[in-house]
């Protein structure tokens, strides 16, 4: 009843609105609990208090102890390091408050007096040897051992953060993990590091805890003496007594303690990761092999044999190993049983179908020859530059590449590659092994000699050169490129050129989450009362079609929210959008003199096309006869030859009605020509023509 009773009390107590508002301010708890570290050292603390500090610092190091052992790897203690410099901190303050309670009144209170007599047997040179011996087995043994672990285990983790680093990347590249994985993966190595770096350090505090100790002790017994015999009058042997329990009883309380933490520092650096606790992993791992437990308990048995040698203790030993290794037979049986008997059961499940229905959104294929561009352990760093390719990419168009899954293909020639888009071949190549490619950009100032190639990303001609030519090649004005970086860009020109399909309507509502977390408005107004994630999906597609980026998504959602109410054809919100992005446009294309070199329209022709403009199902369409159609292909042949020839990129310009559709008429034919409209020329920047098509 009484049990009770004292049950009720504790729970209502705990149930006040001060204590639950305390648990809620615990970060405040521990502010006041190292200031109060700070208070113990300078103002005398009465004996019943320090009892209480005492049995403290005891418990929090037990917790701190089983806390270590119950953790399954390192970073599930991850304070352990700050904690540790705090306690250490604590227990030299009580070493202080305690002192000052010796010297000055002879009392230190029940707990140090407990320790000073029950401990030791009220013998003071026990006392003095178990003193010692714990502080050996702390400093010489736990301490050092466990410094060297954290020293060792911080070195390590920082020589293998870029490989994990780039694990990381490769795993991110080739699909099986995502971006948050990602993230988490490398949050985690980062707080590896700092753990171990800090807990190298950390140890220290503990290794000075234990000097420390020591010299608290001699100071005490020494102090004590000359006090106890100068200023309270007391014997030699009185004094001696008196101050060395004391101080013996002092410096057990504390060591103790301090014994513990250095034991549970040692075993949380020491952990590796593991599925289980301490405990569970020792037994397990210590008694997983019967023959050994039979070998061990033969033995013990042998040795009770032995005349001279005390009987229970092995016979005892012998008999309970015998039974563990009896117990362990049985239990590797059963296990075993169990791992064979699905294998006896016939598979009756059937292989789902709509495993095969997964299409990669892009794929590398390589022959065998090109493997160690991809394998790190052999130097390779193509995963590292397909990396550097998709925040390019994201920078640069404004679209998030899906990862891109790297195979080998047998059937491939050893040193050829293709780019695949949803299974569909978009771009070969094929690379000379140890070799590089030298371009001349038209200013080399000689010919060097090599096999002749092709560029793959452009179609520009080039030279494969071996690696002592490479000097010379720079010396003569070449641009060298190594096979990594020539794979690369071709990969980066390819998804440029099908970036409009590669986004998925998918990424286009992840596009728009994205914006709505800071403009929500524009989104809400826009989708879906004018606009379905469809027809903006069509829209973006227009844009990286002619390779405008769409980084600046909210500008072209507002300004698809002002044109939507008006017209909701794509085609006619695509010419809007690019009206609204002409700066952005300009800025890609002028020169550095703020200049724009175009092929214009002859005023009859661009009349000619403008009459003939058709809106059809399939959008604005020249509804011209095909003879005029061949015509006006080849004339914007002769004249983008003329242009390339010059050095110039071939872009013409023609009025806002047509250009939409000029480009559609001319991109099959010529899917590198540029076409702009003359809304998109924005003030400050100059127009020349380079020539006129005309029929």
């Amino acid at each position: 009843m009484n049990s009770a009773k004292l049950t009720s009390s504790v729970t209502g107590a705990l149930n006040t609105p001060f204590v639950r508002n305390l648990s809620r301010q615990r970060d405040l708890i521990i502010v006041l609990g190292v200031i109060g570290i700070l208070v113990v050292m300078i103002i005398p603390i009465p004996t019943m208090l320090m009892d209480v500090l005492l049995s403290l610092n005891l418990c929090i190091a037990l917790i701190i102890l089983l806390v270590s052992m119950y953790t399954k790897e390192a970073l599930e203690f991850s304070v352990f390091p700050s904690l540790l410099l705090t306690i250490t901190l604590f227990r030299l303050a009580l070493n202080v408050a305690t002192t000052r309670l010796i010297l000055s009144g002879a009392d230190a209170g029940q707990v140090v007096e407990v320790f000073g007599t029950f401990v030791t047997g009220g013998n003071m040179v026990v006392g003095a040897v178990i003193f010692i011996i714990i502080v050996i087995i702390q400093f010489v043994v736990i301490t050092k051992g466990a410094g060297r672990i954290a020293e060792v285990a911080a070195r390590f983790t920082l020589d293998a953060m870029p490989g994990k680093q780039m694990a990381i990347d490769a795993d991110l590249n080739a699909g099986l993990i995502n971006e948050e994985q990602a993230r988490a993966r490398r949050s985690t190595i980062a707080r590896e590091a700092d753990f171990y770096g800090a807990m190298d350090g950390a140890s220290k505090f503990v290794r000075g805890d234990a000097i420390a100790g020591i010299i608290i002790t001699i100071i005490n017994i020494i102090g004590g003496f000359i006090i106890g015999m100068a200023q309270l009058g007391m014997d030699l042997s009185t004094a001696l007594t008196k101050y060395t329990t004391l101080t013996i009883g002092d410096g057990l309380v504390s060591q103790i303690p301090a014994l513990m933490i250095s034991t549970g520092s040692g075993i949380l650096v020491s952990r590796a990761a593991s599925q289980s606790d301490l405990g569970q992993e020792i037994t397990s791992q210590l008694f997983s092999r019967p023959r050994v437990l039979g070998v061990a308990g033969g033995l013990m048995l042998f040795f009770a044999m032995i005349p001279g040698f005390p009987k229970f203790p092995f016979i005892f030993l012998g008999i309970s190993t015998l039974a563990a290794t009896y117990m362990g037979s049985l239990r590797a049986k059963e296990e075993k049983k169990a791992m064979e008997a699905p294998a006896s059961v016939p598979k009756t499940k059937e292989e789902r179908v709509e495993d095969y229905l997964h299409v990669d959104p892009m794929e590398l294929e390589i022959g065998y020859g090109l493997i160690p561009l991809v394998d790190v352990k052999q130097g390779g760093d193509l995963l590292d530059r397909i990396t550097m390719i998709r925040r390019q990419l994201a920078t640069e168009m404004g679209i998030i590449i899906p990862p891109i899954r790297i195979r080998d293909n047998i059937q491939l020639k050893p040193n050829e590659y293709r780019i695949k888009i949803r299974t569909i071949v978009v771009g070969t190549g094929e690379l000379m092994s140890g070799a590089y490619l030298a371009m001349d950009p038209g200013t080399a100032s000689r010919k060097i000699r090599g096999i002749p190639t092709v560029e793959p990303a452009f179609g520009l001609p080039a030279l494969w050169i071996t690696e002592s030519q490479k000097e010379d090649a720079e010396l003569a004005g070449y641009t060298v490129v190594e096979l990594p970086a020539v794979l690369a860009t071709h990969l980066t020109e390819v998804i440029k050129k099908h970036s409009h399909e590669i986004l998925t309507r998918q990424d286009v509502r992840n596009l728009l989450d994205n914006i709505k977390e800071n403009n929500a408005t524009v989104v809400e107004e826009l989708i879906p009362n004018l606009l379905s994630v469809g027809d903006v999906h069509k829209v973006l597609q227009n844009l990286l079609r002619e390779r405008v980026s769409i980084r600046d998504l909210l500008l072209i959602l507002e300004t698809l929210a002002n044109v939507a109410p008006r017209n909701k054809n794509p085609e006619i919100l695509t010419e809007y959008v690019r009206n609204s992005l002409a700066p952005q446009i300009c800025e890609t294309y002028k020169n550095e003199n703020n200049l724009i070199p175009v092929i214009t329209l002859d005023p009859n022709l661009e009349a000619k096309l403008e009459g003939s403009l058709q809106e059809t199902e399939s959008g604005f369409r020249f509804t011209l006869a095909p003879g005029d159609v061949g015509r006006i292909l080849d004339a914007c042949g002769e004249i983008i030859e003329k242009v390339k020839t010059s050095g110039e990129v071939p872009i013409v310009i023609c009025s806002p009605a047509i250009r939409g559709a000029f480009r559609r008429l001319t991109e099959i034919n010529y899917s590198d020509l540029i076409v702009l409209s003359y809304n998109e020329i924005v003030p400050g920047i100059e127009i020349r023509s380079l020539g006129m098509i005309s029929l």
